[in-house]
This record gives structure tokens, C-alpha cells and sequence, in this order.
């Protein structure tokens, strides 16, 4: 028999005090209930699903259509569209379309009816002057621009096609009429009893309101008008994702390393 080789004895580890437990009081009436988790049993707590939920397609369109529009690279045409009217001149205006609005079919209905009753009764209705109301309507407003009598106009900056008004600034720019982008085709809409609206043209307001249609006038040709060489330059989109700038910091910091070491 083959002898066992025998080893030295390891030395016992010191003797380490074990920390004195207190045990928790409980109250023996009361009976603990973990809660289950499975199938059929206790209801799940809350989480927040908003990465996991399949959101309505309508709402996908949306944000792969604003993650795109910062990715892709604008041309400038198409970029003007995002430089909208500050907040303080777009509530200046859409003051004063509010004055001017249009009439409802109602109140043009009463309006006939009365001048009928008038005409049946055999009494002279007088003529009365035409009213300064807002226009819309793409043709309209173009028709009024090519014209020269719009004073002053207002384009969605939201269209859908934009080609539909993509050629409107240049042509505002070329007949010397004073524009402006607003936010929301719906707001124009609004003020014309209508869902959507393109754009609006004013041709004439009230002697009281002369003086705030000059200075709205003034502030849109300096941020529009008086800008066109700007605008036609200015290019939009181009930004990186975060994944992207972390990939390029991380290529940068490497190289900034490797440089760093041929120097030392």
C-alpha cells in the first residue's frame, strides 16, 4: 500500500464573537400574509408600462415624424416653417383677427331675413358699407397678394402637404407684403369659423385699430420680410441622436489618449 502523504494542520480560526440578535417583538394576534405574485392570485402592484405600451399609430407617425425632422437635414424652404411668431405678437394678432372675424352662417341667415322682411313690408333698406372681415382661402389670399391689397398675412406653419404654402413667403417677399408663420392651422381656422385654416389676409381694419395693425406690421417685416437672405441660407435638422454624440465623445476621448501618449 502506497503511504498517504500528510499535510501540516492549518491553524483553527480565531474565535469571532457572534452579534447578539434581538429578536423582534411580535404581536401573536396578528398573523402574517405574504402576498403571491402568481397567476391567479394577488393583484400586481402598479408599474409605470409607458416603454411597453403599443401606442396608437397615429401618435407613432407623430414622433418618428419629429425624430426625423431633427436628424434629416432641411432645406431652407422648408425649414422657415419652424421659425413661428414669438408668443407676445402672436397674442398682439390673433387680438386683433378676433375683431375682424367673419359671420356665421346663423347670424348671415338673420342678417337676409331681415333685410327681406324689410323689402316685403315696402320699407326702404338703405345700403350699408361693406364690412372689414379677415380673409381666407388659398386662392383667395393669393389672388390678394398678387394684388397688393393684403396688408398684412398669416401662414400655418403646420400645413399638411406643405408644398400647398411652401411658395406663399417667396411670393409675400417678391410683392413686398408683410408675413408671418404662425403656430397652428387649427387657431387660424378658429377665428374663421373653420376646422383648418392655411392662411389669412388682412386688407383693412377700423380707424382705432390703424395703429396696432402698423405696429404688427413693423415687427413681422423685421422678423420676416427684411430677413429673406437669411432665411434662404439657414439650413435645419442635422442633430445627433444620444447614442450617436456618446459614440463620438467616446472616439474623441480615444484619440485624445493616443495623442496624448506619443506625446509623453
Amino acid at each position: 500500500m502506497a503511504k498517504t502523504k500528510k499535510g501540516k494542520k492549518v491553524a483553527p480560526a480565531p474565535y469571532v464573537a457572534k452579534k447578539q440578535t434581538t429578536k423582534k417583538i411580535t404581536n401573536p394576534l396578528i398573523e402574517r400574509r405574504p402576498k403571491n405574485f402568481s397567476i391567479g392570485c394577488d393583484i400586481q402592484p402598479k408599474r409605470d408600462l409607458t416603454h411597453f405600451m403599443r401606442w396608437p399609430k397615429y401618435i407613432r407617425l407623430q414622433r418618428q415624424k419629429s425624430t426625423l425632422q431633427k436628424r434629416l437635414k432641411i432645406p431652407p424652404s422648408i425649414n422657415q416653417f419652424s421659425e413661428t411668431l414669438d408668443k407676445q405678437t402672436a397674442i398682439k394678432l390673433f387680438r386683433l383677427l378676433n375683431k375682424y372675424r367673419p359671420e356665421t352662417k346663423d347670424a348671415k341667415k338673420k342678417r337676409l331675413s331681415e333685410i327681406a322682411e324689410k323689402k316685403a313690408s315696402g320699407k326702404e333698406s338703405q345700403p350699408s358699407k361693406k364690412p372689414s372681415i379677415v380673409k381666407f382661402g388659398l386662392n383667395h389670399v393669393t389672388s390678394l397678394i398678387e394684388s397688393k391689397r393684403a396688408n398684412l398675412v398669416a401662414i400655418a406653419h403646420d400645413v399638411d402637404p406643405i408644398e400647398l404654402v411652401v411658395w406663399l413667403p417667396a411670393l409675400c417677399r417678391k410683392m413686398g407684403v408683410p408675413y408671418c408663420i404662425v403656430k397652428g392651422k387649427a387657431r387660424l381656422g378658429k377665428v374663421v369659423h373653420q376646422k383648418n385654416a392655411t392662411c389669412l389676409a388682412v386688407t383693412s381694419v377700423n380707424s382705432e385699430d390703424k395703429n396696432a395693425l402698423a405696429n404688427l406690421v413693423d415687427a413681422v417685416k423685421t422678423n420676416y420680410n427684411d430677413r429673406g437672405d437669411e432665411i434662404r441660407k439657414h439650413w435645419g435638422g442635422g442633430q445627433l441622436g444620444s447614442k450617436s454624440i456618446a459614440a463620438a465623445r467616446k472616439i474623441e476621448k480615444s484619440k485624445a489618449k493616443d495623442l496624448a501618449t506619443k506625446m509623453g
